[in-house]
């Protein structure tokens, strides 16, 4: 997907209607982290390489790195349930593909089953 068809999706699901920022959808928190991440990094951005006193500490790295598997997660609950609404919406493998960057149906639908994999061993613990 180029980055012009990017902005145009964006668009057109900002016109949606407006989830509450309550925090509790999956969306929200994910919203959030990467918020906080991005934080981190301006703030390590402020002060690289100008001989300042560093306004990041490993701990705050480690906080952020801590975040990604979640952020992951979360991503893959995501794109799940966007696939299961594709589906239902009567949209098939090879258009489900082109939006998402891939070349192929096979590639979307084993995609898909890769992400339903990792969600039932998180589920079970295993991951």
């Amino acid at each position: 997907m180029s980055r012009d068809s990017r902005q145009q999706a964006r668009d057109r699901l900002s016109a949606l209607a407006p989830v509450p920022g309550d925090g509790t959808t999956a969306a929200c928190r994910v919203e959030q982290d990467v918020s906080l991440v991005g934080r981190l990094l301006a703030a390590a951005g402020d002060h690289g390489g100008r001989g300042q006193q560093p306004g990041v500490v490993p701990d705050d790295v480690g906080a952020a790195l801590g975040l990604f598997e979640d952020i992951r997660q979360e991503l893959d609950r995501l794109e799940t349930q966007v696939v299961i609404e594709a589906r239902r919406c009567g949209m098939d493998w090879r258009q489900i593909a082109v939006h998402q960057g891939l070349n192929s149906s096979q590639a979307a639908s084993q995609r898909y089953q890769r992400l339903m994999t990792r969600l039932e061993e998180i589920r079970q613990g295993v991951r």
